[in-house]
């Protein structure tokens, strides 16, 4: 109402006529009729009492648009003219000027009345358009325009569309099914991993120990030792007996048949005391060449555990060989109390004493088949001097299978070898500059036949690049500049073993190329 007040104010008559005031349209249109004139004042409305005014014309407006449509579309103008295309006004036949105001709030009646009063055209602005929604107030122009017709697809159209669809559905479904298998991989990678770790790994190792260990004296503190340290035990015949081997669970079984074993390559024998050295007594013989028949010894005895276990890592394990010793000692001391008191008696007696005592097994005959064995068969032979200390070592061999593929792991990197020395690490350089002159100490160091003493000769002489390449140009000739590192000192050792040397020519003169040279094919050892 207010936009149609002001249109109203800013239109002239063009006949100079006043506009007077005309009887309100029927209900039947729905739309309030405002009657301009010059002489009349505005009437000036609070905005809550335009909005309630508002609120009840536009009930009755929803009702009175349709009778409004039906009209318009007949021709209301009995004389055939047509209604103005703006629908905002229409001219009286006194030339009083009627502005229709729309319950919508749309101010095209005024706007349209002055145009026509001017005799221009209609704006191309329409009302549907002027409105704030964009939308007219009933649906007569959705109702009047046709629908798009929708495109005919032939048979191969269709055909190809339905083809390519299940493609893209196929497509689809192999990206999913690739997903869920790659995240399924990388679970099971990761339950893999994480089963390797020390402190888990345990829990899927399993001590077998054959029911010949438990019937020897300590063979039950063997077993209660790996109990106490939380692993399970299972009592099973071995191919070797007072053997000790070891299976690991499988932590994603292949099949639902029950869980997975793998037999872990270690073996643990334990040797008792008197095979031990009826063993070592055998290779003593036979090594002196007076063996009567065919007596086992190491090397035979691992050759057979091999033939029934191939593809095994044998360890071998003795109990009480020092008691054994400490017993040969005391009973050397008796004999020769013995000797000492009875040297009286007659030469029998001696070479009997002789005979006994080429029975007995020195620590040095030990020593000697445990050498030989370790040569010929890559086995060592441990020894303990109780049963506590075997049931220690198990309880530690135990962890050492279970956590060593673990270790296996972090053993690899992408180098065939592994930079173990000090000086093939790298070197940690602070912004300040701290580390730099270690820098320039290795890379003295990486030339062929420098050893670490002439690396920091040279550093100490010049303790930086651009020193050194500074003395190159105070030289006033080549030879001059090759040989100038030649006469530094070189001190190895300490004390009364130390020495020294010098630098040399050779050397000095591949620094020179090294620092001077713009060639990078020249090959220091063999350019002069």
């Amino acid at each position: 109402m207010a936009a149609a007040e002001a249109g109203a104010e800013g239109w002239s008559s063009p006949s100079g006529l006043s506009p007077r005031p005309v009887s309100p349209p029927s209900p039947a249109w729905g739309s309030a009729v405002v009657v301009l004139s010059s002489d009349s004042e505005p009437e000036v409305v609070p905005l809550a009492e335009r909005v309630k005014r508002r609120l009840s014309r536009g009930r009755s407006a929803a009702e009175g648009n349709a009778a409004l449509r039906k009209e318009e579309g007949a021709g209301p103008c009995g004389s055939g003219e047509q209604p103005a295309a703006g629908g905002g006004g229409q001219a009286d036949p006194d030339g009083v000027l009627v502005a229709e105001v729309r319950p919508w709030g749309g101010t095209n009646g005024a706007a349209g009345a002055e145009r026509a009063a001017r005799g221009l055209p209609e704006a191309a602005v329409t009302e549907p358009a002027a409105r704030p929604g964009g939308s007219p107030p009933s649906g007569g122009d959705a109702e009047t325009s046709p629908a798009p017709k929708k495109r005919k697809y032939s048979q191969k159209e269709r055909e190809a569309m339905c083809q390519a669809a299940w493609q893209r559905r196929k497509e689809r479904e192999a990206r999913k099914r690739e997903q869920e298998q790659e995240k399924e991989r990388k679970k099971t990678l990761a339950k893999i991993l994480k089963a390797q770790r020390p402190g888990e790994c345990q829990k899927y190792i399993t001590v077998v120990l054959d029911p010949v260990l438990l019937q020897v004296e300590g063979g039950a503190q063997v077993l209660a030792a790996l109990q106490s340290a939380n692993y399970s035990c299972v009592v099973e015949s071995q191919a070797v007996p007072c053997s000790i081997t070891w299976r690991r669970k499988a932590v994603i079984p292949q099949t639902e048949d029950g869980d997975e074993w793998t037999e872990e390559p270690n073996v643990l024998v334990l040797l008792r005391l008197e095979e031990f050295l009826s063993m070592v007594r055998g290779y003593k013989q036979e090594a002196q060449g007076c063996a009567e028949g065919q007596k086992e010894t190491l090397q035979s005895f691992v050759a057979q555990v091999m033939k029934k276990m191939p593809g095994k890592i044998l360890a071998l394990t003795v109990v009480e060989v020092e008691k054994y010793f400490r017993c040969l000692r005391a009973q050397s001391k008796k004999r020769l109390q013995q000797a000492a008191v009875h040297r009286s008696q007659g030469e029998e007696q001696r070479r009997t004493e002789v005979q006994d005592s080429g029975l007995e097994i020195s620590r040095l005959d030990v020593e000697e088949a445990l050498v030989d064995l370790q040569l010929c068969t890559q086995v060592q032979v441990t020894f303990f001097a109780s049963w506590e200390e075997l049931g220690e070592f198990a309880t530690m061999f135990s962890k050492a299978v279970a956590e060593a593929p673990y270790k296996r792991a972090q053993e690899k990197t992408g180098f065939s070898f592994y930079l173990e020395n000090k000086w093939c690490r790298g070197v940690k350089v602070d912004p300040s500059g701290k580390g730099l002159f270690e820098v320039w100490k290795r890379q003295i160091q990486q030339f062929n036949r420098v050893s670490l003493e002439m690396a920091e000769a040279v550093v100490s002489a010049y303790p930086s690049p651009q020193l050194l390449d500074q003395a190159y140009s105070r030289c006033s000739s080549e030879q001059e500049r090759e040989n100038m590192l030649a006469n530094i000192l070189v001190r190895r050792g300490d004390g009364v073993t130390a020495t020294s040397r010098r630098i040399g020519p050779e050397l000095s003169r591949r620094i020179y190329l090294q620092m001077t040279s713009h060639d990078p094919d020249l090959y220091l050892d063999v350019t002069g």
